[in-house]
């Protein structure tokens, strides 16, 4: 017979585990932020300069964004009330799909409440039991569990090798889908998507490219990573992008061939099952890709001061990572000097995530810098001054 265990034995395992990873300084907390998303803020009572927003073009406290959220509101109503498929999906939701299938140069775009449930849904919509998923080691931890949800084989390759996932492919049965990030979150290199392309053509894969980090910052009118490098909307056939970041709003979508999204609509379970985005929220979204499409200043700011960020750090030797995007990886190493690190700037007013395992690998943690277009070169300077007197035993 078994012996049941009490309720205070089970709570107190989680209270051990997670005791445990304060002591390794892996323990994540909540900060409460005042206000809207913009560099000066309020985060738990106190006045910071933020250097860890994804609103890479400040769209996301625009007046006209704002202006159409609550004319939205005012004809839409604050929730869709059901699913797409059911009552929820409208001339709101529509007219934004058709804006994001002209910004991609593809005939469809399907909108998803968030980027994690778009991910899920194409890949286990795509791949099942007895296929074989392909994706870069440095993926998007969405990506990764989108194949472990479909069942099928799941082999990673070394980051940003395109040889060695040829390697892979040719060593494995059924490929059905390579998948990876456009712009990666955490390194802000670009993946080789060319060759990642030619692979995926010699194999009959489909190609998948999370390009969350890439839209609305890279390309022409912010079309993302592959306008930026050049490459043709048929080498890439499946385009996720999300609305949180470069367009300030939330949510996501996928772009591409009319049969790809219709099956979508009938199987994946993340788009089939769950409430549709706010009808409002679309309409916020559809003002905000027209103006950072209109807007190229807002890029080009970003350019200088990214330029400005990396010739500073690059005279205080700082191990910055090999970025020319708006994530701007400052290497730490340890959990321990990453949060150091991060306890320092904290202190001299200035706002930085320090990125810890698992969300990266053991031995990376770092500083995630992201710059936006709402900052100034004053703030980039002020942000450089802080990081020159970092704790030299830390830095060492």
């Amino acid at each position: 017979m078994s012996t049941a265990v009490p309720p205070s034995a089970r709570g107190q395992s989680l209270i051990g585990e997670l005791e445990r990873l304060q002591a390794q300084g892996l323990y994540r907390r909540l900060r409460v932020r005042e206000g809207p998303q913009v560099p000066d803020t309020v985060i738990d009572g106190r006045a910071v300069l933020a250097f860890c927003s994804n609103d890479y073009l400040g769209l996301a406290n625009h007046p006209e964004v704002v202006a159409a959220l609550h004319s939205g509101a005012e004809r839409w109503g604050v929730g869709s009330g059901a699913a797409h498929l059911i009552s929820g999906h409208c001339a709101a939701h529509q007219a934004l799909e058709e804006a994001l299938a002209e910004l991609t140069g593809r005939p469809r775009a399907l909108l998803f409440s968030a980027g994690y449930m778009a991910n899920l849904g194409v890949i286990s919509a795509l791949a099942g039991r007895g296929d074989t998923v392909f994706e870069d080691r440095l993926d998007h931890a969405s990506l990764i569990d989108g194949a472990l949800l479909s069942r099928a084989r799941l082999k990673r390759y070394p980051h940003g090798d395109a040889g060695a996932l040829a390697g892979l492919v040719a060593a494995a049965d059924a490929p059905r889908l390579i998948a990876t990030d456009g712009v990666f979150s955490m390194d802000g290199d670009l993946a080789p998507i060319a060759g990642l392309a030619r692979v995926a053509e010699h194999c009959g894969a489909w190609l998948m490219v999370d390009d969350a980090h890439g839209l609305g910052v890279l390309g022409r009118e912010g079309r993302g990573t592959l306008d930026h490098l050049g490459l043709r909307v048929d080498q890439v056939p499946i385009l996720m992008g999300t609305l949180g970041k470069a367009f300030g709003t939330f949510g996501a979508f996928v772009a591409g061939p009319v049969p790809l999204i219709e099956t979508l609509i009938q199987r994946a379970r993340s788009y089939v099952y769950t409430t549709a985005l706010p009808p409002a929220l679309a309409e916020a979204t559809r003002v905000a890709v027209a103006i950072a499409r209109r807007e190229e200043w807002r890029r080009e700011r970003l350019r200088a001061l990214i330029r400005r960020f990396r010739n500073g750090a690059g005279q205080l030797g700082l191990p910055l990572g090999p970025s020319q995007t708006p994530i701007q990886p400052l290497l730490a190493g340890g959990s321990g000097r990453a949060l150091a690190w991060g306890r320092a700037l904290e202190a001299r007013g200035i706002l930085v995530g320090a990125i810890r395992p698992p969300t990266v690998p053991p031995g990376s943690a770092r500083l995630r810098i992201t710059l936006s277009a709402a900052h100034s070169e004053r703030d980039v300077d002020r942000l450089l001054d802080a990081l020159a007197v970092l704790p030299e035993a830390e830095a060492a």
